[in-house]
């Protein structure tokens, strides 16, 4: 039989080797083990050192004095971490454990070392310190070696759940700091993840999500590409030459609405070939959709705008070309005139659109000088009076009405479009007035027609590129692009553009710009 000190010995083994196993913080465990291994040897100390890619360190201890650990870690601070290493040797790591301790206790100490091996592999070393001479015996060295290996196990295991953490730390980082929307499924397409931009995008909170099935959450108001997810498993999705599909289409918003999204579904497969994740990758494609609106609406317009004139020049050209007719001057003169004005009208279309793509490219220089927006408008005035008998226009600037620092040119274009679209949408005449007021910082031109106004829903829309208001688009020709390039030239003096909507009748759009700088 066992001396009851043996049998107290094998009982403490048993109990804490299967505490420290089921033990997975790395640093608790190693508190664990240098406590219970001084207990088991009736020793007064212990430490640990663990050894990573490059060296070996001290990662726990009892019972031991901080300048004697100073003095352990430099010691082994030569000796190399790398097994592979033609200079690693576990005997030297024991040798300088054991020589610091001799050295440091005047031979009043006395200890012993095992390494903790685990999956054949050298993890690092445990070693016991008692206060009196004499060796360990035997059995003292089978008992530290029985929990050494056991302590080891705790330790690489602790390791991996460290690593495991670390890892899974991660991942949720990079998945909660993703722009796009991502998303994890299981095997019953239940969510397991779903990462703030998802939340962001659908308007659902993670915890709202986790646990609930993908087509509870995930439900498109029309498709323009793919299938769904349903649709693609009754299909054989997955299948090995196929483990991702994309869908895009309006993705149904919690309380209502949609938002134009593509998502690209990626599985996950057992070695068996069946399905054990699915990872949902969801990109907001409100902006390509509404590139590709406005191409199309360009397109439509430009062919449009370009087409009337251009049938124009030529039918005029083909019937003055005629040879078996002989035309008037009066109504040669005519037919040039309407040719001119055509020209004139495809050369303002080009303009406008070049002034657009440069400003897409940031590239609308001004050339700023001195400039009286009175006396422009007055001019403006007067050839919209010969052009225009239907309308009356009134001038309403204050006589001080003082200069601004402009370029003449893009104001112009700014008070003309401004002038053109007051005639074009009060198609039965009526008065138009373009006037100004004053202050010390800025100055205010508006311009107001006695048209039927620009209804309120679409109020915030008319500055758009090329926006067309939708009653009057089918009546009034025009690219949409006015507005748009008279909002850029007034921002780019420093002022703002708007529509005021406290008339009564027709439509006012004004616009404010700094004033020039005084003489001082």
């Amino acid at each position: 039989m066992l001396p009851d000190f043996r049998l107290r010995q094998r009982d403490y083994l048993l109990e804490t080797t299967r505490a420290l196993t089921e033990e997975l913080d790395l640093d608790r465990v190693l508190e664990r083990i240098v406590k219970i291994s001084a207990e088991l040897l009736a020793a007064r100390a212990s430490l640990i050192a663990l050894r990573d890619s490059a060296s070996w360190r001290i990662s726990t201890s009892h019972g031991i004095r901080s300048d004697f650990l100073k003095r352990v870690q430099r010691l082994l601070a030569d000796v190399p971490g790398q097994p592979d290493s033609a200079r690693f040797e576990l005997p030297e790591v024991m040798s300088r454990l054991q020589r610091i301790t001799e050295t440091a206790s005047l031979g009043l100490l006395s200890g012993v070392g095992l390494p903790l091996v685990a999956r054949d592999e050298v993890i690092g070393v445990i070693f016991i310190f008692r206060s009196y001479r004499g060796a360990f015996s035997h059995q003292d060295r089978e008992l530290l070696q029985a929990f050494a290996s056991q302590a080891a196990i705790a330790v690489h295991n602790a390791r991996l759940y460290t690593e495991l953490a670390q890892q899974k730390r991660h991942l949720d980082a990079v998945v909660d700091g993703a722009g796009d929307g991502i998303f994890i499924l299981d095997q019953s397409l239940r969510f397991s993840r779903f990462n703030r931009a998802c939340a962001q995008l659908t308007g659902y909170r993670e915890a709202d999500v986790v646990g609930r099935l993908h087509d509870e959450i995930v439900a498109f108001k029309g498709l323009q590409a793919g299938q769904t997810l349903a649709e693609e498993i009754l299909a054989g999705w997955p299948q090995d030459d196929r483990n991702s599909f994309y869908v895009e289409g309006g993705l149904k918003k919690r309380g209502g609405g949609t938002i134009s999204v593509g998502v690209t579904y990626a599985a996950t497969l057992t070695g068996q070939g069946q399905l054990m994740s699915v990872v949902g990758n969801v990109r907001d494609v409100t902006r390509f959709r509404e590139a590709e609106e406005l191409k199309d609406t360009f397109i439509s317009v430009v062919s449009h705008e370009l087409r009337t004139p251009v049938a124009l020049i030529k039918g005029y050209v083909g019937t003055l070309r005629r040879q078996d007719a002989t035309w008037d001057p009066a109504v040669v003169r005519d037919s040039l005139a309407v040719i001119e004005e055509e020209a004139d009208h495809l050369a303002l279309l080009i303009d406008d659109l070049l002034d657009a793509s440069r400003l897409q490219a940031g590239a609308l220089g001004l050339n700023l000088g001195e400039l009286a927006l009175d006396e422009l408008a007055e001019r403006l005035v007067e050839r919209f009076r010969i052009q225009s008998h239907s309308h009356q226009f009134e001038l309403a600037f204050p006589q001080d009405f003082p200069p601004i620092q402009g370029d003449e040119a893009r104001l112009h274009q700014v008070l003309t479009n401004l002038l053109s679209n007051a005639v074009k949408f009060s198609p039965d005449g009526g008065t138009i007035i373009v006037g100004g007021v004053a202050d010390k910082n800025v100055v205010q031109v508006c311009v107001q027609d006695e048209g039927p106004g620009i209804p309120p829903q679409e109020v915030s829309y008319v500055f758009d590129r090329f926006y067309r208001a939708r009653e009057t688009a089918d009546k009034s020709p025009g690219t949409g692009l006015g507005l748009y390039l008279a909002r850029a030239v007034v921002e780019a003096h420093g002022g703002r553009i708007w529509v005021d909507d406290g008339v009564g009748r027709g439509a006012k759009v004004c616009f404010s710009l700094p004033l020039a700088p005084s003489d001082e």
